[in-house]
């Protein structure tokens, strides 16, 4: 009898594997970007010039380096100079410190640095995953401390930051 048991409860679970095999079909990506290669093979990134009251200069070629090389690392598509199936273009439009944690004296004891970046992102395949979005990010520093001692680390980390929200609100399609 247990005999029995066993080969019918084989039976079933091979039965529920292989129903389970033919109806479903598991789709996904190692990097987070569900991106059809067959319909999909180039992105033109345009410059983001910096727009903000406050410019700090090297900020530009930071965030256009680290977003050139995030879709680089994560998707098949070709960057293009022209037109393309995909366009990502923008500008820097905040570029902030302000004051943080004020002690009872009256005085910050730290400063934050925001950094805010408007994206255009035009899928010419579908309209409807079009985005018109502005990203922020920020890193706060103790305020004993110089900005031009921790600008560039901070400016590196935001951007990392920042392409990340834009790569899961455009091309992660999330």
């Amino acid at each position: 009898m247990k005999r029995h048991a066993r080969l019918l409860l084989l039976s079933l679970t091979a039965t529920i594997l292989a129903v389970a095999a033919i109806s479903c079909r598991i789709n996904f990506t190692l990097n987070g970007a569900p991106i059809d290669y067959n319909v999909y093979h180039t992105i033109h990134v345009s410059q983001f010039p910096i727009r903000a009251a406050l410019v700090y200069p090297p900020l530009q070629q930071t965030f256009e380096n680290e977003l050139l090389d995030y879709i680089n690392r994560n998707t098949r598509l070709q960057t293009t100079d022209g037109q393309s199936d995909l366009m990502l273009e923008g500008e820097i439009t905040t570029y902030s410190l302000s004051p943080q944690a004020v002690t009872e004296d009256a005085y910050a004891s730290q400063t934050r640095l925001t950094i805010g970046v408007r994206v255009k992102y035009t899928d010419t395949k579908n309209e409807k995953n079009n985005v018109d979005q502005t990203f922020t990010a920020y890193r706060d520093f103790d305020a004993s401390q110089m900005l031009t001692d921790v600008q560039d680390e901070l400016c590196q980390q935001i951007s990392e930051e920042l392409v990340d929200l834009i790569f899961n609100a455009t091309l992660g399609n999330w």
